[in-house]
């Protein structure tokens, strides 16, 4: 047990860096954006190229590992990304910082492929569930420390950006020594996305709404806590209690779906969620105390949109294609992540910062409309309990992660000798 313990906590630690210093410097570019006076379109601009970097990297960094394999991957794309936000520091320009982060996206996706396919190397069948959930739990925590990081030092100088390379490059430690051997590398399975609509317009609809809200909340929380007047503590707990509650209502909310109709389940999601923004909205400018308790319970309920999204999906499908229709799923959430902070960014220079809250009032209005509407269409629910897939905590990451999904068919995947695999 201790051969697989090892090499597991190395891999999950590394990840654990990556994933603070990811975090770390969201919050370092959106306190520095707003000192230096970005219009908010921008900024969300400068943040949405991270995510279609993000996109675009799931296509280019296969390709790169087939060609020199993992390790060797693993550290050029590590060793850019530890370069990269140093170069921030250096020129202040929002399209150089825009080019910085697209090539951040691409570097991290690759990062996160590398990792997340020595941890199938790691993790066999009887295995895989705790795994992934320690993962998610590592990945969850380690974006809210990240929030809290930026207290460190001078915010508006050059130690985020000095702490976030740092931790860029210790993340290379623990992964690049690990005993594990490097795996084989594979395709991703694909599915067309009009076919995916077809099979759940619902889960399609939630995947897409559940990057506009995450991508816009990561690129743009900072910048709203700054422009109504938080302090500089009340912005990193805003973000960090945000995306704690967002783990914390996991577990609840995946219940009560695994119990009941998830169409309802997710509708319920967003009409709350839509309340809750809305309320946010009316307290933005009047209490910072109550902003941070709404975003409790804010990032409680929408954090679960895209884990129901992929569940109710799961419902509806051959076990055998759940890693094709959930990496189509992981792929429009990511392109929805790309397109929400412009599109909340120039809402809020429009309208004020509060106006951010109103641009999450409004996706989730519409995800609920078009989820009443897909239910009221489509009566038939194959997901009646005790026939369902068990709902699981899911986030983003690369798809290499999703073999590690339980719903997913039992792989031969470890290459471990069996006394390891004890």
């Amino acid at each position: 047990m201790g051969n697989i313990l090892m090499p597991l906590a190395s891999l999950l630690s590394g990840v654990g860096m990556l994933v603070l210093a990811t975090g770390l410097l969201f919050a370092a570019i959106g306190a520095q954006a707003g000192l230096a006076d970005f219009p908010v379109l921008v900024t969300g601009l400068i943040n949405s190229a991270y995510f279609a970097g993000f996109v675009f990297g799931t296509y280019a960094c296969p390709e790169i590992i087939r060609r020199v394999g993992h390790i060797r991957a693993f550290a050029a794309m590590a060793s850019i990304a530890s370069t990269l936000p140093i170069l921030h520091a250096l020129w202040l320009n929002p399209w150089f910082w825009g080019s910085l982060r697209f090539v951040t996206g691409v570097c991290l996706v690759g990062l996160y492929i590398v990792v997340e396919s020595w941890l199938n190397v790691v993790a066999h069948s009887a295995q895989r569930g705790k795994v992934f959930a320690a993962y998610m739990a590592v990945s969850g925590i380690a974006m809210a420390l990240g929030q809290w990081l930026i207290l460190v030092g001078d915010r508006f100088g050059f130690v985020p950006f000095a702490i976030a390379s740092i931790l860029f490059s210790f993340a290379l430690l623990p992964i690049t020594l690990n005993r594990v051997d490097a795996p084989e590398p594979t395709a991703a399975p694909t599915i067309g996305l009009v076919k995916l609509f077809r099979i759940s317009p619902i889960g399609v609809l939630g995947a897409v709404a559940s990057g506009l809200l995450s991508g816009a909340f990561y690129s743009l929380g900072h910048v709203f806590g700054q422009r109504v007047g938080f302090s500089v503590v009340g912005i990193a707990t805003f973000m960090g209690a945000t995306i704690l509650g967002g783990a914390a209502f996991q577990w609840p909310v995946g219940h009560l779906s695994d119990r009941h109709d998830r169409r309802w389940v997710l509708f319920g999601v967003c009409v709350a969620g839509a309340v809750v923004a809305l309320t946010g909205f009316y307290f933005a400018l009047e209490s910072e105390t109550a902003l941070i308790g709404l975003g409790i319970i804010y990032g409680g309920l929408t954090f679960t949109i895209y884990g129901l999204s992929v569940a109710h999906v799961n419902d509806l499908i051959d076990r055998d294609r759940v890693l094709e229709i959930t990496g189509g799923l992981l792929l429009l959430h990511g392109v929805g992540a790309a397109i929400g902070p412009t599109i909340a960014g120039g809402l809020m220079d429009l309208m004020g910062p509060g106006s951010l809250l109103l641009y999450f009032t409004g996706v989730l209005i519409l995800l609920a409309l078009g989820t009443w509407q897909f239910i009221q269409s489509k009566p038939l629910n194959r997901g009646e309990p005790g026939h369902k897939a068990d709902y699981v905590v899911m986030g983003s990451g690369s798809q290499a992660v999703l073999a590690l999904d339980p719903r997913s068919p039992d792989p031969e995947h470890s290459p471990l000798p069996e006394e390891q695999r004890k």
